[in-house]
């Protein structure tokens, strides 16, 4: 069984802001596979898939980014889920927009969704997709960034980002994840 998890923020005001790529992937794969996340529990909203008889679930915490392990941690101790089997998708403002880097662990680097995931599974080696959203410009307050909209310009590279995510999340069904690393990396 694996678990992938998109993060992002609950809520009406969210959907299309830099802090909900990992939502935004979540949903695209999941409509690309026709999964519903239509189940409620663990603190999230999640759907099942079977991929060649092996289970994986798709999770959308909603307890806001910076409580997310809070749903993760729950979840992955009640199906008995080792964390070789758990992908986290989240936005990295170090990452140019629309760039993806793929990674088997790392530290917080300032991104309190992953604070809080690492608190609660109390290590920090875990896969991630890591999806670039740039920085703000000089002056501009990083919370207004990351929860605001995309520039026009950035648009395709994010377009795209979702795209080749949601390739490498596929590609993770069925080869080890440091193969999809190399791959999409």
């Amino acid at each position: 069984m694996k678990l992938i998890v998109g993060l992002g923020n609950p809520g009406s005001k969210y959907p299309g802001t830099r802090h909900n790529i990992g939502f935004d992937i979540l949903d695209y794969t999941a409509k690309e596979l026709d999964i519903e996340l239509n189940q409620s529990k663990f603190k999230g909203v999640f759907g099942t898939y079977l991929h060649k008889g092996e289970k994986i679930i798709f999770l959308k915490p909603l307890t806001y980014m910076n409580l997310s392990g809070e749903s993760v941690a729950p979840l992955l101790n009640y199906y008995n889920i080792p964390l070789e089997n758990l992908l986290v998708v989240y936005d990295d403002l170090d990452l140019p927009a629309g760039k993806i880097r793929l990674r088997q662990k790392g530290s917080v680097g300032g991104h309190n969704g992953i604070k809080s995931l690492i608190s609660h599974l109390g290590t920090n080696e875990f896969n991630r997709i890591r999806v670039g959203i740039d920085r703000p410009a000089p002056g501009h307050q990083i919370i207004d960034y990351v929860l605001g909209g995309y520039r026009p310009e950035e648009k395709q590279d994010i377009q795209d980002s979702i795209e080749q995510s949601s390739k490498a999340i596929e590609a993770w069904f069925d080869k080890p994840f440091l193969e999809v690393m190399n791959t999409f990396n």
